[in-house]
């Protein structure tokens, strides 16, 4: 019963004194002004950058919230939400921006759990990833909007299937017993994607985050990866093969965590379609390609998952504070799911950090690496577990930890350097080891007659 209470604990907290919002559609220039409004509320735990340029140019704006805003701190753990990937689902859009007033009006008001979270976590909310594709949309309106009119850029690409394609060279890579993590992209796959995409790429290359989440419309269920089946010839008809990751577990509790804290997601009965729980793997419910959640997982530390939030791909206005309502405290606990597993600092003996190292599980066939400062995240459920440590031109380091169920542990790696000898070194111990395969071959005559056949 304790894992159900924790919703309900959390939503009355954030129900002490929650602050009238207004609910509305926000075209772009709106959208960029309800943004510089909550940075202007909430100057010093705040921070607003572009990642890059749409088709058309408008900006693909982040709004940071933080105690240091623009800076990483060791330990504190790197999350996401990016939302209005297609551009007639709007709901997450504004879900966005209606969290970002909330995180700034409760951090005001002293909301101690609202507090601890920024304190504690580096988050970035990109309220729209398709913003050409939006304004498409919006000109239609709610009420006589397409099914598919703005989904897809200004240059008519779903974004959604313009990922380089990690899944077939990770299902290849995995028949001669390859890695199916940090996969390195094609050596052309900046000519094969679209600016808002290589704006994302870039994104997620520059910050190592921990987890995401993607925010679409159309359906009521929280969707991990795989999204992509390895079997895909059946390409005109929907295939149901579940699909799962090494961290199968983990995400499906990852899920769980946002579905139950959902108003009705969990109850499983959504927009004529049934998910038990609320939860779905992607390529069992239809496979998938080039899919960003997938991306996410197979070539970043990112743990991602997709929110399909409304039956309705573009709400009207009046319901936007009931879906609001439904997704607050879903939105909060799934952010500070990123407090889970293990962290630490991978140094050397002189207690600089190793970037780049990476962190092995046993048992989970998914590895990390360390960030540009030498500190890394683990997420795993709780349980115990042998992690190893290792990097280039160090000894590995292995250790075994349990992970509890509150908070993550603390698990600090101090490599060893290789002993490399130098040539001359080499020269004189391979002699030293002649010498001795000599004198065992020369040995007195008694005994050489006793040994031959």
């Amino acid at each position: 019963m304790a894992r159900w209470l924790r919703p309900l604990v959390g939503a009355l907290l954030l129900l002490e004194g929650a602050a009238a919002l207004s609910f509305l559609h926000h075209r772009y220039e709106e959208l960029v002004q309800a943004l510089f409004g909550v940075q202007s509320q909430c100057p010093y735990v705040t921070r607003i950058y572009s990642i890059g340029r749409s088709v058309e140019g408008r900006h693909l704006y982040v709004l940071e919230f933080s105690d240091y805003p623009g800076i990483h701190e060791p330990l504190e753990p790197e999350f996401k939400y990016v939302g209005n990937m297609h551009g007639n689902e709007v709901l997450g859009r504004e879900l966005l921006l209606q969290l970002s007033e909330f995180l700034c009006e409760e951090y005001r008001r002293g909301n101690e759990r609202i507090t601890r979270l920024i304190h504690d976590t580096r988050i970035h909310i990109m309220p729209s990833m398709n913003p050409d594709g939006y304004e498409v949309a919006a000109k239609q309106g709610p009420d006589s909007n397409g099914y598919l009119t703005g989904r897809n850029n200004a240059n008519g690409v779903d974004l959604n299937r313009n990922f380089p394609d990690l899944n077939t060279l990770m299902y290849y890579s995995r028949e001669i017993s390859g890695p199916n993590h940090h996969i390195p992209l094609p050596d052309n796959w900046k000519s094969q994607v679209e600016p808002e995409t290589l704006a994302v790429i870039q994104w997620i290359s520059s910050y190592n985050f921990v987890l995401s989440a993607n925010l679409h419309g159309g359906a009521v269920v929280a969707n991990y990866p795989y999204d992509k089946s390895q079997d895909q010839r059946f390409r005109s008809h929907r295939r149901t093969v579940n699909t799962p990751t090494p961290d199968d577990k983990l995400f499906q509790k990852l899920a769980k965590t946002y579905s139950y804290a959902h108003s009705w997601m969990h109850r499983g009965w959504n927009c004529g379609d049934y998910f038990a729980d609320g939860i779905t793997n992607g390529a069992s419910w239809y496979s998938l390609s080039k899919g960003m959640q997938d991306f996410n997982y197979l070539y970043t530390n990112c743990f991602e998952i997709t929110l399909e939030l409304s039956c309705n791909k573009f709400p009207p206005e009046e319901d936007l504070e009931r879906q609001w309502m439904a997704n607050r405290e879903a939105l909060v606990a799934f952010i500070e799911e990123v407090h889970q597993g293990i962290k630490g600092m991978v140094s050397d003996e002189n207690n600089n950090g190793i970037a780049g190292a990476v962190i092995s599980v046993q048992g989970i066939s998914h590895d990390i690496t360390s960030g540009d400062m030498g500190d890394y995240f683990r997420l795993l459920l709780p349980g115990t577990y042998t992690v190893t440590a290792s990097a280039e031109g160090y000894q590995p380091l292995t250790v075994t930890t349990t992970v509890g169920p509150a908070a993550p542990s603390l698990v600090h790696f101090q490599l060893k350097q290789e002993v490399v000898r130098k040539p001359a070194e080499r020269r004189a111990s391979g002699t030293r080891m002649n010498n001795k395969a000599l004198q065992k071959k020369v040995v007195p005559r008694a005994t050489r007659r006793g040994t031959q056949r």
